[in-house]
């Protein structure tokens, strides 16, 4: 067997590992590791977040913040006591203790070199168990002030499912740990979490929804981001015209 056979059947044993309910175990470590970023951040970064109220409570959604740096991941602890989904770099899967935490911690595989259905169906999945899953529309961590670009797996998985978006900008992440840095720096962090985006009713039971309302929703999107990213870092709201977006098939949003 080629290494990258060996690769393939190992990803596969990584997606029916993780798109499964979540079980009592890593439900009780994902809120104990949840208690210790939140006691990590409010100490150590000085977060604070606005906008709690619009996160519901009582469906599933799909988050979507921007992301400046690896640990935008655990900072989504701060948005919801609920156990939130995320998609991560399959690698992550190779050794056995890795799979077990993320696994844990809510996580499932992506390829982030193809158009990777395999991860868009395991966050519907999630969404249909009542389960909220995050997902990085910018697709990887971004540099700079703007928000461009924008994938549509958020807007794609929302309309299959009939979930709102939760757009969260976060201020000063780049600074607590810059792409390339391995280390962490005790800065102020500021996150805050947008109005809900409903995406518009199906318009039949096996209607995907189609390719304008993916491109329309992920325009909204982009501009509900783009504020909520500059009021986050102190700067003045600028007007946004989003001019297009990534397709579905190239979207492969990681979680770090």
């Amino acid at each position: 067997m080629s290494d990258a056979e060996a690769h393939a059947d190992a990803r596969k044993a990584a997606v029916a590992a993780t798109d499964r309910p979540l079980t009592k175990g890593e439900r009780a470590f994902y809120q104990f590791a949840r208690l210790t970023f939140i006691i990590f951040g409010r100490l150590y970064w000085r977060v604070e977040i606005h906008g709690l109220e619009n996160v519901p409570t009582d469906r599933p959604y799909v988050v979507s913040p921007v992301h400046r740096s690896n640990i935008d991941t655990i900072l989504m602890a701060f948005v919801s006591r609920r156990h939130l989904r995320y998609m991560a770099k399959d690698s992550l899967w190779k050794y056995g203790w890795s799979a077990r935490v993320i696994t844990a911690l809510g996580g499932f595989p992506v390829n982030r070199d193809t158009a990777d259905r395999d991860a868009l169906r395991t966050c519907e999945a999630a969404l249909r168990r009542g389960e909220p899953v995050v997902i990085f529309p910018e697709g990887t961590r971004r540099s700079g002030p703007d928000i461009v670009d924008l994938y549509q797996g958020a807007a794609f998985v929302a309309l299959r499912g009939g979930v709102p978006i939760i757009p969260v900008g976060i201020g000063g992440s780049a600074g607590a740990m810059p792409k390339g840095s391995k280390f962490l720096h005790p800065v102020k962090i500021r996150m805050l979490v947008g109005t809900p985006i409903q995406p518009p009713p199906r318009e039949g039971a096996g209607t995907r929804g189609s390719r304008r309302h993916v491109h329309e929703l992920t325009a909204q999107l982009q501009v509900e981001l783009q504020g909520l990213f500059d009021q986050a870092e102190g700067r003045p709201v600028r007007p946004v015209v989003a001019p297009g977006a990534a397709p579905p098939e190239a979207d492969t949003p990681p979680a770090g």
